[in-house]
């Protein structure tokens, strides 16, 4: 009992940080309906007996039996991963292999709030607003990840970590009502901007 409860409250935690942010740029609907799937007994039950408390019980799964069933029902439930956004490619040179498409902004939005919330809850006191961009920087060159898709969340992530949550939050609002991000060169303001 121990052991799920733990994880019943990291995971509970989880929402409500990302349901915050989802709330403070307007996607009321994704805040409130973010990660469900991981209360269903084919994730809890997985998280519930691989929890540590520090690190998704995922990758604990994924040691143990070289790959994680969690995992894979989380990412066809979810639209904030960019692992949901593939398809067959249409083009003849490729025909057959999965491909990654481009996500809407709104998800994109929904999984820079997800990453926040992860680094918070997984580093603690030691969380800072670059940790959800040292994080994905970690593992970028593995990723199977529309390059829009991939420029958008990276600039969002930089602005993040040199200019605040206020400042990116009001910047992704503005954004979404707009309809539009917009990936930019130069400083991070510049970087990644509405039109």
């Amino acid at each position: 009992m121990g052991k799920a409860w733990d994880h019943f409250k990291t995971i509970s935690y989880h929402k409500y940080l990302v349901a915050k942010g989802c709330f403070q740029v307007g996607l009321y609907r994704q805040g409130i309906l973010h990660d469900l799937s991981k209360y269903s007994p084919s994730e809890f039950m997985v998280g519930a007996r691989f929890y540590q408390g520090n690190r998704s019980p995922n990758n604990a799964e994924r040691e143990e039996k070289g790959f994680s069933a969690a995992w894979m029902h989380h990412k066809g439930r979810n639209k904030h991963h960019f692992e949901y956004w593939t398809d067959y490619s249409g083009k003849p040179e490729e025909r057959g292999s999965i491909v990654p498409v481009p996500m809407p902004d709104r998800y994109i939005a929904e999984m820079v709030m997800d990453r926040i919330a992860a680094s918070k809850v997984y580093k603690g006191k030691e969380y800072t607003d670059a940790s959800p961009l040292e994080y994905y920087l970690q593992g970028r060159s593995r990723k199977n990840i529309h390059p829009q898709t991939a420029k958008k969340l990276e600039g969002m992530l930089r602005m993040l970590a040199e200019e605040g949550e206020e400042k990116t939050f009001a910047r992704i609002r503005h954004s979404l009502r707009r309809n539009s991000f917009v990936w930019k060169k130069g400083p991070a303001r510049k970087r990644f901007r509405s039109i």
